[in-house]
């Protein structure tokens, strides 16, 4: 299953007012794949969740910190990947690393509270996490229908 997808990654200061950036640029991707207004917003929330977590929790007072955004658009789904450390990342390897987000891991690494976790998880069709000198979160949105259409079996009439 290794289509091609369209890929664009942006890097912003790890400050407040630069999480609406994200927004805009995330409404715009998703628009053009083709989700709904409402998809659009719960997008939006998963996203500014993780960002916020990442400009709140990863960086000391005073360190200047970027976090990384990085938006795999393919026919049936929205992949989005949200890192601090801000270093740029080789998309493929890293969506290879990611290990699938369990209910019963501790969430200490994802800060304070991991009530952003739960919403993230709840909107998103599939969140993985990863730690290693940061932390990355992995967000898949598919399209209305498509995870569905993939995993249904075929009944007979």
């Amino acid at each position: 299953m290794n289509q091609p997808f369209d890929y664009v990654e942006m890097k912003i200061p790890a400050k407040p007012e630069f999480v609406g950036v994200i927004r805009l640029t995330l409404s715009g991707i998703a628009n053009r794949i083709g989700f709904t207004y409402d998809e659009i917003e719960d997008l939006k929330i998963a996203v500014s969740e993780a960002c916020t977590n990442a400009v709140q929790h990863a960086y000391h007072a005073k360190e200047a910190g970027e976090v990384v955004v990085g938006f795999a658009l393919y026919r049936d789904r929205l992949e989005i990947v949200v890192a601090d450390k801000g270093q740029s990342f080789n998309f493929k390897q890293e969506r290879q690393k990611i290990g699938p987000y369990n209910k019963n891991d501790s969430v200490e690494y994802m800060r304070e509270g991991g009530l952003g976790l739960y919403l993230i998880e709840t909107l998103m069709d599939e969140v993985r996490i990863h730690q290693n000198d940061g932390v990355k979160v992995f967000m898949t949105k598919y399209l209305e229908g498509e995870k569905v259409e993939t995993d249904a079996e075929t009944i007979s009439t």
